[in-house]
């Protein structure tokens, strides 16, 4: 795990035994930290240094202004935080808490990239190789945006595509590559168009579906043996990236 996961923008509200705490995840190097109750009551915005642990834990360090160091474990998936403090006077302290999510991370720390790759995967084969309209309002957003010109907007639209689509359509899909939100695919379908299209979609997911769709089409041409060139599309691009991941 590296420090890219750390949960950057969140907020959470921490239960100790003697007073409860709020943190904010302002960046990889600055938390914002405010004890509204008891003998530690104050706020202040630190400097930090954070190193993952692994599953989604992180050791974060830091000084505040009136030279109390703190060393907080900070475990995502239990949502437990292990602190351990030195005040100006010497006291030693070591608390355990809870917590709760305030505010969520500014980009989801998990496996969401992963996530959306499998819904496109599913929504292309789903549409393009089984001609299963029936998954389209499973895995569209109502208000689906397309930005191909050829294709009317809305979810339904989509469905009346996918039913009157000819058998002759077949779609093969390739690499995939994932980042935030958008999802982008490399693929070939054939009984599009007159001869197979190499084809690149682009999707953006919102709340586990579909929302919007950007895509370029190129008529596929054989690869130029004395140029050495390699061909536009491999079917087994696809599993090679995961073999290599």
């Amino acid at each position: 795990m590296s420090i890219e996961r750390f949960p950057v923008g969140m907020e959470i509200e921490v239960t100790y035994a003697q007073f409860r705490a709020n943190l904010t995840l302002l960046s990889t190097q600055q938390l914002k930290f405010e004890i509204k109750e008891g003998p530690f009551a104050h706020a202040e915005v630190v400097d930090i240094e954070v190193v993952p642990l692994g599953n989604s834990i992180f050791a974060v360090s830091w000084q505040e202004n009136d030279g109390s160091t703190v060393t907080n474990i900070q475990d995502y998936d239990r949502c437990v935080v292990y602190s351990n403090a030195t005040l100006p006077n010497g006291k030693f302290l070591r608390m355990n808490g809870s917590f709760e999510i305030i505010r969520s991370a500014n980009q989801e720390f998990d496996d969401r990239p992963q996530r959306n790759k499998e819904i496109v995967l599913e929504a292309m084969t789903s549409l393009f190789q089984k001609r299963d309209a029936s998954t389209v309002e499973r895995l569209y957003a109502a208000d689906y945006i397309q930005h191909n010109p050829h294709i009317p907007q809305g979810r339904d639209a989509l469905k009346t595509l996918v039913s009157q689509m000819s058998e002759d359509v077949f779609y093969e899909p390739g690499l995939m590559i994932a980042e935030g939100d958008l999802v982008a695919i490399h693929g070939r379908i054939r009984g599009w168009a007159n001869v197979p299209q190499v084809v690149v979609d682009i999707f953006r997911v919102e709340d586990g579906k579909l929302a919007e769709h950007w895509d370029v089409l190129q008529n596929e041409e054989r690869a130029s043996s004395t140029l050495g060139a390699v061909s536009m599309f491999d079917a087994n691009e696809g599993l090679q990236q995961k073999l290599k991941n």
